[in-house]
């Protein structure tokens, strides 16, 4: 069985090809590999990736229709379609930048989406899954966070990219009898993580000893969790649903100042924190409410959250001899 991985260097994206991989499936990865944070990431996440000889690699752009169509056609024959499944983890991420550029969030994560659903209609791909966000949800949902509640109000392009992405994914459903889940992610941490994240820029921080910025009075919430319990749903969510919406998260939200506090004993050094303002793109707390991932996936978060970040402070002393140079933010 063959499964089309995009955003195959991305932070979720390479634990679930590895996940794909170690359990025998054939794996083809396209990325782009953009630079929308410091690429020497991708490169260490491609190179965990690139020796194992079930995963194939191509550099491609979702929003390049006519390039990732001659990818479905060299995997298609007469009697099968290219690929069992597609998981859409290739995305442009980040709630601040998209603000500041929101077209190039539409190319890669709505236009992107709508070329990948043209194929599988095409080539008779039965199962999409798309990677979603809990940006969705906004400020005014009430907690915690269930998939019928309104998403009307995105709080920034990168969230109304997402759920446009959405709407199109429930579109072809309709019309072409794709079977769909829609899995909205809930602050994803964990080893060799995004150094925009909160997460990496902690850990760097307060190893290194460089001040950093709290957005906030830090008593802010994020539902975090870890990316293999993250994978471990997506790679689930690839059985016949319908369509679905699913959160996958942690279900126990964490207080920002605690999660520092919980990092500086594990580097076992102080924070260094400054103050600014909360950004008006972000969200004051998120928290999911993950029965139907319970129900219908049978997914659980097995990782509690001091563990995670165990995982993520011995990643970073590990490979601290670059990562201490990558650029955050």
């Amino acid at each position: 069985m063959t499964t089309l991985v995009t955003g195959c260097a991305g932070f979720i994206g390479s634990n679930v090809c590895r996940m794909l991989t170690d359990s025998g499936e054939t794996v083809v990865g396209v990325d782009n590999m953009n630079d929308a944070y410091d690429v020497r990431l991708k490169h260490w996440r491609m190179a965990e990736l690139e020796s194992r000889p079930n995963f194939h690699y191509y550099h491609r752009d979702l929003s390049d229709l006519g390039s990732m169509k001659s990818l479905f056609v060299s995997y298609a024959s007469k009697d099968s379609p290219p690929f069992a499944s597609v998981i859409n983890m290739g995305a442009r991420a980040g709630v601040r930048p998209s603000v500041e550029n929101p077209w190039i969030y539409y190319e890669a994560n709505t236009l992107g989406t709508l070329n990948l659903l043209e194929l599988c209609k095409g080539f008779g791909v039965k199962k999409f899954v798309l990677s979603s966000t809990s940006s969705a949800y906004g400020d005014n949902t009430p907690m915690p966070f269930t998939e019928d509640a309104n998403t009307s109000n995105p709080l920034s392009p990168y969230a109304a990219s997402k759920k446009a992405a959405e709407a199109m994914v429930y579109t072809y459903h309709h019309l072409h009898d794709i079977d769909a889940t829609v899995l909205r992610y809930f602050t994803v941490y964990g080893p060799a993580g995004r150094p925009d994240m909160s997460i990496f820029i902690f850990i760097r921080a307060i190893a290194e000893g460089i001040p950093f910025t709290v957005f906030g009075d830090g008593q802010q919430t994020r539902d975090f969790t870890f990316v293999d319990d993250i994978a471990k749903g997506t790679i689930a969510a690839t059985r016949p649903v319908g369509y679905e919406i699913i959160n996958l998260g942690n279900d126990k939200p964490a207080v920002l100042m605690d999660v520092i506090n919980m990092i500086e004993d594990l580097v076992e050094k102080k924070a260094e924190i400054g103050h600014k303002p909360m950004h008006k793109a972000d969200v004051r707390a998120t928290w999911a409410n993950i029965d139907k991932a319970r129900d219908l996936l049978n997914w659980a978060p097995q990782v509690p959250l001091e563990e995670g970040l165990k995982r993520s402070v011995d990643w970073y002393m590990d490979n601290r001899d670059w990562a201490k140079d990558v650029i955050v933010g």
